[in-house]
């Protein structure tokens, strides 16, 4: 490799090596001239203003590869289903979602690759709700160049854990409710499930096929889950009756209705008493009495898992104490924070 150092009023005709950023405070942060721009004599005084009196002219050997191609390349190898990469941009690229659902990251594989030295991958939290066109991670190397054995570790790694980055798309979207209580069913307190508990589903493309309001019998609500999983609900969600109190039997309906129990309980804040289980190839999410009350819980947390079908074992589910502790700022961020990551 050779890197020659040319001044700016010398460098007319030459080709530069790497894009050079362009800063304006305040108002912009970008590409102000690009690799391979071969340099004008108009392009002086920009050149100038932003602060190069020199440029880098770059012949690499056959054992080295650019920051451009080399972000290219690990885009490439670490991306997984319903993912796209972006061309470089100041040596990076960005690799983005082309679907709304689930992300999963194999953060075992991905630490190993950032052990390498000189290679970047940075991402967003795995497990989180992405949409159509968000970037979720992006890629680089730290040098303007670097070893292409450098580059092959990381593909060999990351067809070992293939694939790093995925992204798993909603296929659940026919739900069904049970609101469980006898002072629902009653009439002697009001459903909050329209205001607490619909609007989630909704938000992630779910039709409600229907709502079954029960009293605290468990037989009533085994029979509930059953009517709607006959009427083909995809996911059947639970509100209410999960407390230690001798009147709450949600979990003795839900297990009366034939799903397997999965896990009760959760390191979760808000959702402690969450109920996990399954009917067949349906899951099932008993939602504590605290969705009624905070703005997120444990439910955010769940539901796209559910909706992915990548519902969390009880081993997945006691690991999520870490960063399972909601601290109910006064403006909420959520997904954008520690919450459930």
């Amino acid at each position: 490799m050779e890197l020659k150092k040319i001044r700016v009023e010398d460098a007319v005709g030459q080709v530069l090596a790497h894009d050079m950023t362009r800063i304006v405070p305040g108002k912009f942060k970008g590409v102000g001239f690009k690799r391979n721009h071969r340099i004008r004599e108009e392009d002086i005084p920009e050149l100038l203003k932003i602060g190069k009196k020199h440029v880098y002219v770059l012949e690499l050997n056959e054992n080295q590869i650019h920051e451009e191609d080399a972000a290219l390349r690990i885009a490439a190898a670490i991306s997984g289903p319903n993912l796209r990469w972006t061309d470089p941009k100041e040596g990076r690229s960005n690799i983005v979602s082309t679907i709304n659902g689930l992300l999963e990251i194999d953060v075992e594989g991905l630490f190993k690759l950032n052990s390498i030295g000189e290679l970047i991958v940075s991402t967003i939290k795995s497990g989180m709700p992405c949409k159509t066109g968000q970037t979720i991670a992006a890629t680089r190397i730290t040098p303007l160049f670097t070893e292409i054995e450098r580059i092959e570790r990381l593909e060999t790694i990351a067809k070992e854990h293939s694939p790093i980055l995925r992204i798993w798309p909603w296929v659940k979207s026919r739900a069904g409710l049970v609101v469980t209580g006898s002072e629902v069913y009653e009439g002697l307190v009001a459903d909050g499930s329209d205001t607490w508990v619909v609007p989630r589903l909704r938000e992630y493309g779910c039709d409600l096929v229907e709502k079954i309001v029960t009293s605290d019998d468990a037989g009533q609500i085994a029979g509930a889950i059953k009517t709607l999983a006959d009427k083909g609900c995809e996911l059947i969600v639970t509100t209410g009756g999960l407390s230690v109190d001798p009147d709450d039997v949600t979990r003795k309906g839900v297990r009366d209705s034939g799903a397997e129990i999965i896990s009760y309980g959760s390191p979760i804040l808000p959702g402690a008493m969450f109920l996990n289980a399954r009917l067949g190839d349906i899951p099932i999410m008993s939602l504590p009495a605290a969705v009624f009350y905070y703005p997120r819980t444990v439910y955010d947390l769940m539901l796209p898992r559910m909706l992915a079908d990548r519902q969390p074992t009880a081993a997945d589910i006691a690991a999520m104490g870490h960063g399972g502790f909601c601290m109910n700022c006064t403006v909420c961020h959520f997904p954008e924070c520690p919450f459930g990551r």
